[in-house]
């Protein structure tokens, strides 16, 4: 497990949400979900980078992306070992591993042991943390 780091973009939470849209704001500061099958990249098949809504921080690349079917988008590896941090969520009556933003602690999904090769993980992220960069 990643463990978080200290991070390097700090906002007010006034700043957040003048920064973010609501359901942007929702999901990221206050660890909301988006409903499946309603966020944005899910079904983007271009050739980029995945980046934070927050802070624009490298996440994940579209040569990691799947389709996992889970209403989510879906990756098998982050960008690099330092993009995200993780923390043991025990919310809604489970115990999961969330992922967060390395940079500014916006919560961005979850991480299973059920995805493909190489790495057997899936890292299922919400749409509307994101943005997207072609290449």
């Amino acid at each position: 497990m990643v463990q978080p780091g200290p991070g390097n973009v700090k906002k007010t939470d006034e700043e957040w949400r003048a920064l973010l849209t609501p359901e942007q704001y929702r999901v990221t500061r206050e660890h909301g979900t988006e409903r499946p099958f309603t966020g944005p990249f899910l079904d983007n098949k271009k050739i980029g980078t995945y980046k934070c809504v927050c802070c624009g921080r490298p996440l994940f690349r579209s040569d990691t992306k799947f389709d996992s079917g889970c209403g989510w988008p879906s990756y098998f590896a982050p960008i690099d070992e330092h993009a995200i941090a993780e923390y043991v969520d025990r919310s809604h009556f489970m115990v999961r591993t969330e992922i967060r933003c390395a940079d500014c602690d916006a919560h961005l999904g979850h991480v299973f042991p059920d995805g493909p090769p190489p790495t057997g993980l899936r890292y299922c992220l919400n749409g509307t943390a994101m943005t997207f960069e072609e290449d």
